[in-house]
């Protein structure tokens, strides 16, 4: 059996590239033979059965022509016929696609092509961008046009971003058509939410199945590094940690701002992916900076050191940092937003009502009183059981199987 998985990164670049590449190792262990098409990457990976779609100066010509012109997702045609050609090459038995935004590739070339070769597709959406006109989520904005026409869109700043053009509506229809044309289509969803939502949507005909995010449990497990700490200063403080692989405010960033003048003397907010320039926000002495790393090893001994994680997101669908600090041991703290809150119980952390300040203090509180060692084993033993990636990601080797 030949799989093609599509997605805008590989490896790197956030939880998806990650996912696509450890989905990958886990085929390959299975002697399926699997080949991975990504978009652009900023790494120069390497590996067996890559094809490399994008240009890191295509990428940028397809993202100025977004911000001039309004039509993300539908530029990128010469890349999008190369990438045709080298499915033509695989003749694989199963597309397996992730994110088709983020200026890679043009949705509707393909879409057409899978339409006239009747290829069967799985499409994991990691996000709500494939039934909205433009955006990638919709709860900031309080927005549900998506569930009829998009139109008069709220969230044209917002990314993918554009300065100019609204072509929320154009492109709303655009997809529809494109999308709801293929007949041997299966969409995954990591989160019970987004199931939900999509049910709501124009892609509602086809089945949904939820398969959760998966982490490695090897990389993502307690550990003890008492240098990590000793480097930071933090010997004797208690940890609040907030990790995003970019903090914005969809990921809470004004919370964040505004935490550490209500930290208490032995408290220190731990914050990993800022900008550099974002740091300048932070200049409170309880707070730690540290840019983004695309060491899973480092990041494990980031959560591991932590007393608490904080994700304080708005709207997200199934992050895999509520399931990293979980597999470390770490309780956590999310708002009730998406699917963010299906990761954590009453016995691994604390859900709050979305923007609640005092409700997100008042939790820490209990939590940091209570004590790490109070919650360490539940989490990892909720880790164990529902987010180990070699069980969630055999399920996607099932569903290939049962569409070959």
């Amino acid at each position: 059996m030949k799989v093609l998985q599509i997605n805008h990164s590989y490896k790197y670049g956030g939880s998806t590239g990650r996912i696509v590449y450890e989905l990958q190792e886990l085929s390959e262990n299975l002697k399926i033979d699997s080949y991975v098409a990504f978009g652009y990457d900023f790494n120069n990976v390497k590996g067996k059965n890559l094809f490399k779609i994008c240009s890191i100066p295509q990428m940028q010509i397809s993202k100025l022509q977004t911000r001039f012109f309004g039509e993300h997702g539908f530029y990128n045609t010469k890349e999008t016929y190369e990438l045709i050609k080298h499915i033509k090459r695989i003749k694989p038995d199963v597309i397996h696609l992730h994110n088709l935004h983020n200026h890679y590739l043009n949705s509707q070339i393909l879409f057409d092509y899978i339409k006239e070769e009747d290829i069967p597709i799985v499409w994991t959406l990691h996000d709500c961008w494939s039934f909205t006109g433009w955006c990638a989520y919709f709860d900031y904005a309080n927005c549900s046009k998506w569930e009829s026409e998009c139109n008069e869109c709220p969230s044209l700043k917002d990314y993918p971003f554009t300065w100019f053009f609204d072509k929320s509506k154009p492109n709303f229809y655009r997809k529809k058509k494109a999308f709801t044309e293929v007949k041997n289509l299966i969409i995954v969803t990591p989160s019970i939410w987004l199931s939900e939502v999509v049910k709501r949507s124009f892609l509602s005909d086809y089945p949904v199945k939820v398969i959760n995010n998966g982490i490695d449990l090897n990389i993502f497990s307690p550990k003890l590094n008492n240098s990590l700490r000793q480097r930071h200063n933090l010997i004797g403080k208690k940890v609040i940690l907030s990790v995003a692989s970019e903090f914005d405010r969809r990921k809470g960033l004004d919370f964040l701002v505004k935490l550490p003048e209500f930290l208490e003397e032995d408290e220190v907010l731990l914050l990993v992916g800022l900008k550099s320039n974002q740091k300048k926000l932070f200049s409170n002495r309880k707070c730690i900076c540290i840019e983004r790393t695309e060491s899973v090893k480092e990041l494990a001994e980031y959560y591991s050191l932590a007393d608490v994680f904080l994700n304080t997101t708005l709207e997200d669908n199934f992050p895999t940092t509520n399931l990293e600090a979980l597999a470390c041991g770490t309780p956590v703290i999310t708002f009730d937003s998406g699917g963010s809150i299906e990761a954590v119980d009453n016995y691994t952390g604390k859900i709050v009502a979305k923007g609640d300040l005092t409700g997100l203090l008042d939790a820490k509180s209990q939590i940091l009183e209570k004590g790490k060692e109070a919650y360490i084993n539940n989490c990892r033993e909720r880790a164990e059981i529902f987010f180990n990636k070699d069980i969630q990601y055999s399920k996607y080797i099932d569903l290939y199987r049962s569409l070959v």
